[in-house]
């Protein structure tokens, strides 16, 4: 299965090449396919602010790539190179706040720049260490898909209906995804009978990116309202939730797009399992639990306008971009260190514990 998941790989976000930092315009997905090129750290965090590259894990990659084209610029023009580099770390720190794969990438790149030895090509060891980063990811979205079919696998062996919410896919990860790593694997494993993708207002990464990407593998794919998940339940038989998570704390709450709360609450009701799927770079030791993680708020204008076209006048707008949902609503949380059922505190001390599964 390992070596068929690899043969498929068909869509990516990022790439890196001579020296530049290559990412597929996610905004203009599906109409049109446009690699921007960036060759500097600011440029970077303007692309993760504005959704060039969105999803946590790939955030923190193009994160990791910014701050070795940082080092590209900075160190040859002498001076205190790392002071340079160090500021443009905290830019690319400030582009987005709950996407804890961020701070986490960005942690290893200044790690690693304090571990430099005089001998070092010190450009070389760092973009050695964002491109280590990069295939880290692409790695643990394997190890993950396969822990994940072995689930759907184990509780119900046959064709089923399946909901997943935006994007966790190859355009959201180093690899081919999270959620829809899974998904995929369930696919090829031939228990999979359509996927059911949330359009996921007001961006509607679940329309434009999920379903395209699925379309792309041929994976059975229909999209709808948000507001429809409840209904659909109800009435398709749905038997498993499959999403991704930007950042997961100490107790197991999962802050992931907004929409994921209510729908596992919807989920809960009707008996339908629900599994969260992201590497161990997403978890967040330090912070205790849901509420203490800061979720993002975006330009009331996104759910006020469409186009540019104003759609409301003389009204304010409730944009949280996140929402959290607690611990005891997730049936199983999925990474490349393993599987836990029913996560708490306890669980995921242990889990965090563990060496990486290969």
């Amino acid at each position: 299965m390992r070596e068929q998941l690899l043969a498929a790989e068909q869509v990516k976000a990022i790439d890196w090449r001579d020296g530049a930092l290559y990412l597929l315009d996610q905004r203009a997905l599906p109409f049109a396919q446009t690699w921007l090129t960036y060759h500097c750290a600011v440029d970077v965090a303007e692309a993760i602010r504005s959704m060039v590259v969105r999803g946590a894990p790939a955030i923190g990659i193009a994160a990791a790539y910014g701050v070795a084209l940082s080092v590209a610029k900075h160190l040859p023009l002498g001076g205190d190179w790392r002071a340079a580099v160090l500021a443009d770390m905290d830019l690319l720190a400030s582009s987005r706040p709950t996407a804890v794969n961020l701070f986490w990438a960005l942690s290893c790149m200044r790690e690693r720049m304090e571990r430099l030895k005089k001998t070092d090509d010190v450009l070389r060891v760092l973009e050695a260490e964002a491109v280590g980063i990069h295939q880290s990811d692409r790695e643990a979205n394997l190890t993950m898909a396969l822990l994940g079919l072995e689930l759907i696998s184990k509780h119900q062996g046959q064709p089923q209906n399946l909901m997943t919410h935006c994007n966790a896919g190859a355009l959201a990860t180093g690899g081919f995804g999270t959620a829809l790593g899974v998904i995929r694997a369930a696919f090829a494993d031939g228990l999979v009978e359509r996927v059911y993708a949330d359009e996921t207002r007001p961006w509607l990464q679940g329309s434009r990116l999920t379903a395209w990407e699925l379309a792309q593998d041929g994976i059975p794919v229909t999209v709808n309202a948000d507001s429809a998940a409840a209904h659909l339940m109800k009435t398709r038989g749905i038997t498993w939730v499959i999403v991704g998570a930007d950042r997961i704390a100490a107790n197991g709450d999962v802050a992931n797009k907004i929409g994921t709360y209510q729908l596992a609450v919807n989920a809960m009701h009707h008996g339908v399992r629900v599994m969260v799927v992201a590497p161990s770079s997403t978890i967040d030791m330090a912070t205790e639990h849901g509420d203490d993680i800061v979720l993002e708020e975006r330009a009331a204008s996104e759910l006020l306008e469409l186009g540019g076209v104003p759609m409301a006048a003389g009204v304010e707008a409730c944009n949280p971009v996140f929402d959290v949902t607690p611990a005891d609503l997730i049936d199983f949380l999925v990474t490349e260190k393993g599987v836990i059922a029913r996560p708490d505190s306890e669980k995921m001390a242990q889990l965090m514990c563990r060496k990486r599964l290969h």
